[in-house]
Formats: structure tokens, C-alpha cells, sequence
């Protein structure tokens, strides 16, 4: 396992304490599954990202796409559908369920998601803040 001190680092900034959790949360939480489905992180440029996940055999009724504390949670629950008379020679298809989740900034914003041809595609945007001005901070006394 591994262990880093992040003392000298938060012991220099102010603010920054969902760092410390998201570090936390990485090096701390059990190794977890996380190779299905499979999915792909594109950055299409300096503000546009897009995910995509294989989900072949999930229709929209069986996926959940939520934003939750600065999270992104993907939710696959397939309703099975008994089929009589079949009978598989071969199941290479996984259909399970599955949660994903994904670690936001508080910049991100999800801007919508799309299912074709089996794959979820999921539109992030960055919002970038406007640049701070220098502000002189009053002294008081007494």
C-alpha cells in the first residue's frame, strides 16, 4: 500500500481540503472493478471532455447518468428479459450490472448524454472562472 504525508502541501494552501479528500479517497479506498464496462476520456479541447462507455445491451431505461457531490455516477441495471426456447452456445456479452464514478472538479459541468450504436456518451464542459484582480485588503485597528 502506499502512503504519502500530504502535511507540507496542505499545511501551505488554504481551501484546497477536497484535495485532501479526493487523495484519501484514491489511496485509501479498496481496489474496486473498474474495467467494466469499458469506457474512454476525451479531452476535445482547453474546455470540452467527452466519456464514452461500451454498454451493449443497455437501453436508456437501464442506465442512470446522476451528478452527485462533485461526482459523476453512471448506473447500469439491466432488467432481464427471460427468452424461452433460447439457448446460448456462447455468452460473450457481459450484461451485468455496474457503477461508475467518476471524480469531478467544481469547475465541470455535465452538459447532457447520448446513447447510439451501444455506446453512452457523456458531454463535460469546464467553466472557467474570470481571472482575479488584485484587491488591496483593508488593515483595522483595535
Amino acid at each position: 500500500m502506499r502512503e504519502f504525508d500530504l502535511g507540507p502541501l496542505l499545511r501551505s494552501t488554504v481551501g484546497f481540503d477536497t484535495l485532501d479528500k479526493l487523495f484519501e479517497s484514491v489511496f485509501r479506498e479498496p481496489a474496486r472493478e473498474s474495467t467494466y464496462p469499458p469506457y474512454d476520456i476525451v479531452k476535445l479541447d482547453e474546455r470540452r471532455y467527452r466519456i464514452v462507455m461500451a454498454v451493449a445491451g443497455f437501453g436508456p431505461d437501464d442506465l442512470e447518468v446522476v451528478t452527485e457531490d462533485h461526482q459523476l455516477v453512471v448506473r447500469g441495471r439491466l432488467r432481464r428479459k427471460e427468452e424461452d426456447g433460447v439457448q446460448y452456445l456462447h455468452r460473450g456479452i457481459a450484461r451485468r450490472a455496474f457503477e461508475h464514478r467518476f471524480q469531478l472538479a467544481e469547475q465541470m459541468r455535465v452538459l447532457g448524454a447520448s446513447l447510439e450504436n451501444g455506446l453512452l456518451v457523456i458531454e463535460l464542459e469546464r467553466i472557467l472562472p474570470e481571472r482575479p484582480q488584485p484587491r488591496k485588503i483593508a488593515i483595522r485597528s483595535g
